[in-house]
C-alpha cells in the first residue's frame, strides 16, 4: 500500500502529518517513508536519527564531439527545450534546461552527440526505530527536481506500507510525487489560501484518477469553507487536529507531538483504520 501525503499550498503542515502518522504506524508495524521534498527535505528532523548512507543521482546531457560537428543547426532545432544553441563553430549547451529525451543524440547526422552523466542530487537512506526512511537531495542550483523524486522512489519496497511526503503545489514534481500511488492524503488548513491550492490539487487528483481523502490540519470551529468543498467533492474528512499551541512547540522544537502529545496516538489510529478501509474497496 502506498500512501502519498500531499497539499497544494505549503505551510498546512502536510511534512508534520506525514511524520507523526509514519511514527504512529512504526509503534505498531515496519513502515517505509519516502520523503520527496527534494529541494527542502526537512522530514528526518522529526525522526529518530540513523546512520546514513548516501547514493549519488545523475541524468544524461549532451555531449559535442567538435571533430565530428559540422555545426548544421539540427540538433538546436530538434530540442524541445532550448537547451542548444548553435553558433557558427560553437555549441553552447544549457544543462539545466536538458531534459534527457535523447532527441539531439539520436538525429545527429555525424554522430558527433554523446551523452554523459551530470550530477544533480543525492538520495540518502537509513534505518530506525522499525522505519526504512529515504529522501532526496536536489544539489543547490540545479532544476531537475523530477529526476532526483523519481531516483527516490526507485527505493519503493515491493510489499508493506510506503508513506510519501510530496512537496508542497501542483507542478510537475508533484505529478512526479503522487504517480503510482494507491491513495492521497490530502493535508489543508481553513483559510482561503489553503481551500484556493487546495482546489487546484483536487484538481490534478482528478485527472489522474486518484482517491483521496483529507486532514484539516489547525481545525477551528466556524470556519467551515474547506468542509463544504470536501463534503462538494465527496472527499471524506479523515480527521480534524485543533489550532493547539501545545502542537505548535512540540513542532518548533522538532518534537512529533504524537509522542509528546499520547492523547493523539488514537487519532492517528484512527485516521489509519479509514485509510485502510478506504483503499480496500
Amino acid at each position: 500500500m502506498v500512501i502519498v501525503v500531499a497539499s497544494g499550498k505549503g505551510g498546512t503542515g502536510k511534512t508534520t502529518v506525514a511524520t507523526n502518522l509514519v511514527l504512529n504506524l512504526a509503534s505498531h508495524r515496519p513502515v517505509q517513508f519516502l520523503d520527496l521534498d527534494v529541494e527542502e527535505p526537512n522530514a528526518h528532523i522529526f525522526l529518530p536519527p540513523g546512520d546514513w548512507q548516501q547514493i549519488k543521482v545523475g541524468k544524461q546531457i549532451p555531449r559535442v564531439e567538435y571533430d565530428r560537428c559540422t555545426f548544421c543547426g539540427l540538433c538546436a532545432e530538434v530540442c524541445a527545450f532550448n537547451a542548444l544553441v548553435v553558433l557558427d563553430d560553437e555549441v553552447l549547451l544549457f544543462p539545466e534546461m536538458c531534459h534527457s529525451c535523447g532527441a539531439c543524440i539520436h538525429l545527429c547526422p555525424t554522430a558527433a552527440i554523446f551523452e554523459e552523466e551530470r550530477e544533480i542530487g543525492v538520495v540518502e537512506q537509513t534505518e530506525m526505530d522499525n522505519i526504512t526512511f529515504h529522501h532526496g537531495k536536489l544539489n543547490v542550483g540545479e532544476v531537475a527536481t523530477p529526476e532526483v523524486i523519481a531516483a527516490v522512489k526507485e527505493h519503493l519496497q515491493a510489499d508493506g506500507i510506503t508513506i510519501m511526503d510530496a512537496p508542497p503545489g501542483t507542478s510537475c514534481s508533484v505529478i512526479e510525487s503522487v504517480r503510482g500511488a494507491d491513495f492521497c492524503l490530502l493535508v489543508t488548513e481553513p483559510s482561503p489560501l489553503g481551500l484556493s491550492d487546495l482546489k487546484l490539487m483536487v484538481e490534478l487528483l482528478e485527472l489522474l484518477h486518484l482517491p483521496a481523502g483529507m486532514v484539516i490540519n489547525r481545525y477551528q470551529e466556524g470556519l467551515d469553507d474547506v468542509e463544504n468543498f470536501a463534503r462538494e467533492k465527496g472527499i471524506p474528512v479523515l480527521a480534524r487536529i485543533p489550532f493547539d499551541r501545545e502542537i505548535a512547540a512540540c513542532y518548533s522544537e522538532g518534537r512529533p507531538f504524537v509522542k509528546n502529545l499520547p492523547e493523539y496516538a488514537a487519532v492517528f489510529d484512527d485516521l489509519w483504520n479509514q485509510i485502510e478501509g478506504l483503499v480496500g474497496r
